[in-house]
């Protein structure tokens, strides 16, 4: 069964609004490198989203699956827990940033990890409003859409969504939102729309991951923490794609030196087992009743195992050390090609691992490439590569490498990847 056939087969069942990127069917993975169904080789610069930090089929997160499922695979940890749950919570408490007293709950997707976010904010403060960004993405469900701060494709024909949420505009300085306007955004919204007394939770993605890899500057995400301590606001790290060492940090909020009140944890959690987990200060996170979070496959047992041995190895292989030196390598080269081509590389930007490109026409960074965004995209296959786009104008390429990735394959990938952009531009 080639490629062709398979992408045939899968339209015939699967709805179209569930797409892929790219009609390559995976056989098999290891480290950084896929192989389709047709035996070709592909550099994997997307670690499924964030998802694999520790790279495809890392032995010892194989092992770690094999050795639970050889136990038992679920019994709801709402009805009978085990200790690798337990386990899991205490590292994951002990490894989030800050030292206050924390607890944890554990969910499937990211997208729930926020929802029970905003439900424990709401019990805590007893308040209703949720104050979120432009450019934002958390999540699919009807809540997390709402929060999403782009319409195309996340919120189109999908209306209506639930009230009380606000947005505001995010500080990026390479589109001219500063700092400063930003938080004058947020003063206003409380004096014209919403009370500061009624907003529960303030969420925010230290480094926008959908809406293009922008970074929150540190001053910011203080400022943040301060306003939200002054009103009795409760302040949400979404830290999704940022998270267990994606950014040179365990979390990304550490670059601030910011201790958020809730943490949502998904993707590179678990080595790509779906599991995610909300981690926030245990005054907070006890504010529901019994009962009021969970669900039946949370903390699966078979992920939490999984996850423990991650962990382990971003530890044992120093990953998070790792990223740093990846970003650094990767900012080089793409600095390097953005020097050949001032007119349409308007941006190299990085935090750790986290890394990106931004497209332009004609040197001006307000008219966005989205037409090279796509051809790159659409080529990056046939170069033996695996790539993602992002932005809100989905003009941005990001690179997203297993924290795992050799320098030599890394370069492998580079010189693939400038041979795919010199091939289109000229």
């Amino acid at each position: 069964m080639n490629n062709d056939q398979l992408q045939q087969r899968k339209s015939k069942v699967i709805a179209r609004g569930q797409g892929n990127l790219y009609p390559v069917y995976i056989e098999r993975g290891e480290g950084s490198e896929l192989w389709d169904v047709e035996g070709q080789r592909f550099i994997d610069f997307g670690a499924g989203i964030a998802v694999c930090n520790t790279g495809h089929s890392h032995p010892k997160v194989v092992a770690a699956a094999k050795a639970q499922l050889d136990k038992f695979s679920h019994t709801c940890v709402m009805v009978n827990p085990y200790e690798v749950a337990v386990e899991l919570a205490e590292k994951l408490i002990a490894v989030a940033p800050g030292d206050s007293g924390k607890k944890a709950i554990f969910v499937s997707t990211g997208a729930e990890a926020v929802e029970n976010c905003v439900k424990i904010a709401r019990a805590y403060t007893g308040r209703r409003a949720v104050v979120a960004f432009n450019g934002g993405f958390h999540g699919r469900t009807n809540l997390t859409m709402a929060l999403t701060g782009k319409i195309t494709p996340y919120k189109h024909l999908f209306g209506p969504f639930p009230a009380d949420i606000y947005h505001i505009p995010f500080p990026i300085a390479l589109h001219d939102v500063s700092v400063k306007q930003s938080l004058k955004a947020l003063e206003n919204l409380f004096k014209v729309d919403i009370a500061a007394s009624d907003v529960a939770a303030i969420i925010v993605e230290p480094v926008q991951g959908e809406g293009g890899f922008y970074a929150a500057p540190a001053e910011f995400l203080q400022a943040l923490r301060s306003i939200c301590d002054e009103q009795g606001i409760v302040l949400i790290a979404d830290e999704i794609q940022t998270g267990f060492g994606r950014t040179g940090k365990m979390f990304s909020f550490e670059h601030a030196g910011v201790e958020p009140d809730l943490i949502t944890m998904a993707k590179g959690i678990a080595g790509g087992f779906p599991l995610a987990a909300v981690v926030g200060k245990t005054a907070i996170m006890d504010a529901p009743l019994p009962g009021g979070l969970g669900g039946t496959y949370g903390g699966s047992p078979v992920a939490c195992a999984a996850a423990l041995a991650v962990l382990e190895v971003i530890e044992e292989e120093n990953l998070v050390m790792r990223a740093a030196q990846i970003g650094e390598l990767f900012k080089q080269r793409l600095t390097a090609l953005q020097t050949d081509y001032p007119l349409l590389i308007s941006d190299v930007r990085n935090q750790g691992a986290m890394i990106a490109i931004e497209l332009m026409l004609e040197g001006d960074s307000d008219q966005p490439n989205t037409a090279l965004t796509q051809a790159i995209i659409g080529g990056a296959a046939e170069h033996g590569l695996i790539l993602l786009s992002c932005g809100f104008y989905a003009n941005v390429i990001r690179f997203l490498p297993a924290l795992t990735i050799s320098d030599e394959l890394a370069e492998e990938g580079l010189d693939n990847f400038e041979k795919l952009f010199r091939g289109l531009v000229g």
